[in-house]
């Protein structure tokens, strides 16, 4: 099956209860069709109420969720998939990612088998990977013959992934970005991007995620404010220049991590 997918996503983490449906409801009415969940967001109920509510046709929607460290052993994980699908309210998943490598437990090959079972069962269209190195993607291949058709990682102007991008198109791989807007550290008042914003009426935010979307990746951020949903979902559509790109690019850091959670150490249960 060919990967049709947004251009932009809305992220829900730490979004739920009623204030979550209410955001994530909001962010559907203006436009998003990609949601992006996790299992361990504790929120796939929220976001499952959200869905219904918006009263979209599913077939509308493109959504995402995650299989956690904790049931990444082969006997573990189907059962904790269509526990998503039950808490989520639906048939079926778009995309269903793997979210950590976890490479010290070394699971995640199992994790991958098991993603490949329920495609193949039809309780998820497209699988993927969050956080994977190419040394963990190109394992999966080589035990299973199967590549992701998508990688979720940190990525932003502070931290750009230049080689795990190069890698990711060299080997028909979509890139995803969670926190495209580096979680509030100050990116959108960055002095470079507002003199970028400056020349296309649009704020350093906005700046941000016209850079991903030049790049071939898809943002997916997480705003609970409808006119900065709105602003966010409208600014792949600014075009900016080869200048423009690579002096964005160059922000990039040697500690642009968030949280320092380098895939090849960092354990997510």
């Amino acid at each position: 099956m060919t990967l049709k997918i947004p251009e932009i996503g809305f992220g829900t983490v730490h979004l739920d209860g009623a204030p979550g449906v209410e955001a994530i409801t909001s962010a559907i009415s203006a436009g998003y069709r990609l949601i992006d969940t996790a299992y361990n967001y504790e929120n796939e109920g929220t976001v499952g109420v959200a869905l219904k509510k918006s009263g979209l046709p599913r077939e509308e929607l493109f959504v995402t969720s995650k299989l956690p460290g904790r049931f990444h052993a082969r006997d573990l994980g189907r059962v904790r998939i269509e526990e998503s699908l039950y808490r989520l309210g639906t048939d079926y998943l778009d995309l269903l990612l793997i979210h950590w490598p976890n490479p010290q437990r070394d699971l995640y090959v199992e994790a991958w088998q098991t993603l490949i079972e329920v495609r193949d069962a039809g309780l998820v269209r497209h699988i993927g990977v969050s956080n994977f190195l190419p040394e963990h993607i190109l394992r999966l291949e080589k035990e299973t013959g199967e590549l992701p058709a998508i990688n979720q990682i940190e990525l932003h102007p502070y931290f750009p992934q230049v080689e795990q991008v190069q890698f990711h198109d060299d080997n028909g791989i979509l890139t995803e970005a969670w926190s495209p807007l580096s979680n509030g550290r100050g990116l959108v008042n960055e002095p470079l991007l507002a003199e970028i914003g400056a020349r296309h009426g649009v704020g350093g935010g906005e700046v941000a995620l016209a850079w991903h979307h030049a790049r071939g990746i898809i943002p997916i951020p997480r705003s609970t404010k409808p006119e900065r949903q709105r602003s966010n979902l409208e600014a792949i559509k600014i075009v900016l220049n080869d200048e423009e790109i690579a002096a964005i690019t160059a922000l990039g850091r040697e500690d642009g991590r968030i949280k320092n959670q380098d895939p090849a150490t960092f354990e997510e249960f």
